[in-house]
């Protein structure tokens, strides 16, 4: 039987006529649960989010297309609604793209690892758990296309009390207000502070503004008894500590 496609479609579902794409979908949903995700690439893994919006369609073209356009996974799902909204393929001899459902289900999810992230990190000694920081940053500000300000408090046991973006500027500034800084680590109580922003170009080799900020907060922190632990600078798939290079 051949592929039945537009306005044959509801008499395909009649006579029981079960789209090829569909076997394909279950085969995919079958090796990620028998061999976990590392086993698919980018756009598989998409094909299935999508299909939890768009169960009776074919999802892998929207999918490529997806990835392409923006170049990854990561990338996708921390993109804007509407430049999501913008990508169209050809199916069925019409343009489509993601509908309101399909944007929303992909923020979701994203906002779901995030939260599963921060959850574990909250659970354990955040100096201690360096790499799981380092993720988490990436996930949190990585793909951004503005400069954001975020700000991680800790207690006396180097546990996350509260993540909060501070600022979010232009392409390539943030404002940043050390006093501002300071005051909110004292109103939750923290008594260490790790200090976050991204850089969109890609490079996180830290400006002389990046530099001067830093040592401000240091400077208006310390005789309030709150540690500044780092700057941690991210880009696209790199990150610098002031730290590390002995800056702080």
């Amino acid at each position: 039987m051949s592929r039945k496609n537009g306005p044959h479609r509801e008499l395909a579902d009649a006579i029981g006529f079960k789209p090829h794409y569909l076997e394909h979908r279950s085969r995919l949903q079958d090796r990620l649960l028998k061999g976990g995700a590392e086993n698919l690439p980018d756009y598989e893994i998409l094909e299935i989010l999508l299909a939890a919006s768009n169960p009776r369609g074919d999802t892998k073209p929207l999918a490529k297309a997806l990835i392409d356009h923006f170049g990854g996974l990561a990338a996708v799902l921390s993109a804007q609604p509407e430049a999501l909204q913008e990508v169209k393929v050809e199916i069925d001899g019409k343009r489509r793209g993601l509908g309101v459902a399909g944007v929303a289900m992909l923020k979701a999810v994203r906002d779901a690892a995030l939260r599963l992230s921060e959850s574990q990190l909250r659970q354990s000694d955040v100096i201690g758990s360096w790499d799981k920081l380092i993720d988490y940053c990436k996930a949190n500000i990585a793909h951004g296309t503005v400069e954001e300000f975020h700000l991680l408090f800790l207690n006396r046991k180097n546990e996350l009390i509260k993540h909060e973006r501070q600022q979010r500027g232009t392409i390539d500034h943030t404002p940043v207000y050390p006093r501002e800084v300071v005051k909110r680590a004292l109103e939750l109580d923290a008594s260490a502070l790790i200090l976050v922003h991204n850089h969109p170009s890609g490079d996180p080799t830290p400006s002389k503004a990046d530099i001067a900020v830093t040592r401000e907060i240091i400077n208006a922190a310390k005789p309030l008894g709150v540690t500044v632990h780092d700057h941690l600078i991210i880009g696209r798939g790199r990150h610098t500590s002031l730290r590390d290079l002995g800056l702080l």
